[in-house]
């Protein structure tokens, strides 16, 4: 765990700016698939999982009210934030990137359909 939090970290603080090559509306159709556990956009509120509005560089677990689990709580306190790469990869695979999280999703298994979803949410974290 203290690997993947330090790594996060590090691309975090090294990545530049970068905006998923996606397409937003596309991302859109995804989304629904997040939409048992997830809102987003005006009036959006905290389900089972965290309204996602602002989540584009958001430290990992400080959504407002809203109860994360201790392990997404210590990796936003490692440094996590998320940016297009730490989404990619969280949403591949949510157990592994975070293990112990509260999220019961077992991940997008195409690329296109996570860089589409990240184009969708940069749409609501700017």
């Amino acid at each position: 765990m203290r690997r993947i939090v330090l790594a996060a970290a590090a691309a975090a603080v090294l990545a530049l700016p970068a905006h998923a090559d996606g397409d937003a509306e596309k991302g859109e159709k995804v989304f629904k698939k997040c939409r048992a556990c997830h809102e987003i956009g005006e009036g959006a509120k905290n389900k089972v999982g965290p309204e996602l509005n602002g989540v584009i560089g958001r430290t990992a677990g400080t959504g407002a009210d809203f109860k994360y689990s201790d392990a997404m709580v210590e990796a936003g306190a490692g440094g996590l934030v998320w940016n297009d790469d730490t989404l990619e990869e969280y949403l591949s695979k949510p157990r592994d990137f975070i293990p112990k999280n509260k999220m019961a999703f077992a991940g997008l298994k195409k690329e296109d359909e996570i860089e589409d979803v990240i184009a969708y949410l940069e749409q609501y974290s700017q």
